[in-house]
């Protein structure tokens, strides 16, 4: 644990800043720790990963898959360090967030996950398909 955040500290910098501040935003939310990284669940919908922080929805019960996923991204924060936000975190953020995208995977039946990213996440974070 203590590699990890040393890596996501100095590695993976600005995406770990970014992800202080929205955790100082969310001090409020209840608040654990995974595998290391700091988990915040916070009253918005869908999950975010910055650094060796990952934001969820608080639903009120554990989702293994979510938790899963987002500390997939947090791996790939790890892999890639300063180049996260561009390789992933702006992809990602298009891909779950542009109307384009969400009416064309609803309209195809394209699965989340199918984009390469968010594939990844997912093997990355323990989530077998």
């Amino acid at each position: 644990m203590l590699l990890y955040r040393l890596i996501q500290l100095t590695w993976g910098l600005p995406q770990t800043l970014l992800g202080a501040l929205l955790y100082l935003r969310y001090r409020q939310c209840p608040h654990e720790v995974y595998r290391g990284a700091i988990v915040t669940r916070w009253p918005r919908g869908g999950g975010v990963s910055l650094g060796m922080f990952i934001f969820i929805e608080d639903t009120g019960s554990r989702d293994e898959y979510i938790l899963k996923h987002e500390y997939g991204h947090t791996v790939q924060s790890l892999l890639l360090g300063p180049l996260y936000l561009v390789v992933i975190g702006i992809p990602s953020f298009i891909w779950a967030n542009l109307p384009f995208f969400e009416k064309r995977r609803h309209k195809r039946q394209v699965p989340y996950n199918s984009f390469i990213v968010e594939k990844t996440a997912d093997r990355l974070g323990g989530n077998r398909s």
